[in-house]
């Protein structure tokens, strides 16, 4: 098909038009005009790039690209190998980043509620990116991070003071969120759930009795990336559409 429909169709579903990002949306580097193989991932690394051109394809779509706010402008060292690649393979790369954290059917917030059985998860007023919900059952806190960690297939980092607290209302967001935890706090959320931690997390999390999980930000936002790629293959079932997981500890 027409790696220009492709595009467009993506960019009207996850609304990239109406929300503001730290870099580009849709399509970030052009490559073939036609596209019939897609390798999707949760960020344009090197080694993804080397398993596209392994499977021939001739379009990447990542929810981590290139390009980024306050970034080195320069096609230097990491990105210089990376955009080579994909430049000498003429391969289409698209990048996703905040319409897919919070696409209301396929964002990774919506998706990550779910995973933990969550049915009433909204979002806080005036913070698309931050949710909050009720959890199936109350639980402790080492019953949330069994949960956490059986979903993710990784343990997380946990902070609290009692592992024995019940917890009922939590909030959560994919990524990059610690500094979120004392909205979440105010909000009435018992514990919070973020991808990253920082030092001021741990203390922060002491400080307000609020348990803090964080579960790693590549974990926490591939759900968003390999629902996509589903969503691509439903609807163009002529395309040949595959998610690649690069491990990743952090």
């Amino acid at each position: 098909m027409k790696t220009a429909l492709l595009t467009q169709t993506l960019n009207d579903f996850l609304d990239i038009n109406n929300i503001k990002d730290y870099c580009p949306n849709g399509m970030q580097v052009e490559g073939n005009l036609e596209t019939h193989r897609i390798v999707c991932g949760v960020t344009a690394s090197l080694e993804l790039i080397e398993k596209a051109i392994e499977m021939n394809a001739q379009t990447i779509i990542v929810h981590h690209g290139y390009f980024w706010k306050n970034e080195d402008p320069r096609i230097i060292g990491v990105k210089k190998k990376r955009l080579s690649k994909v430049l000498t393979n003429n391969i289409n790369l698209l990048a996703y980043h905040l319409p897919l954290d919070i696409n209301p059917v396929l964002g990774n917030n919506v998706l990550f509620g779910k995973m933990l059985g969550i049915s009433d998860g909204r979002e806080i007023q005036g913070h698309p990116y931050v949710h909050i919900g009720t959890l199936p059952h109350p639980m402790k806190v080492s019953e949330l991070a069994d949960l956490i960690g059986n979903s993710l297939n990784r343990p997380p980092l946990t902070i609290f003071l009692d592992s024995d607290k019940f917890l009922s209302t939590v909030a959560w967001s994919t990524g990059a969120a610690q500094d979120y935890l004392e909205l979440a706090y105010r909000e009435g959320a018992q514990a919070f759930i973020s991808g990253e931690i920082s030092e001021r997390t741990v203390l922060e999390s002491r400080e307000l009795d609020t348990p803090y999980f964080s579960v790693g930000h590549h974990a926490s936002e591939t759900l968003g990336i390999e629902a996509l790629s589903r969503w691509i293959k439903e609807r163009f079932p002529e395309l040949e559409v595959t998610f690649v997981n690069i491990e990743n500890p952090v």
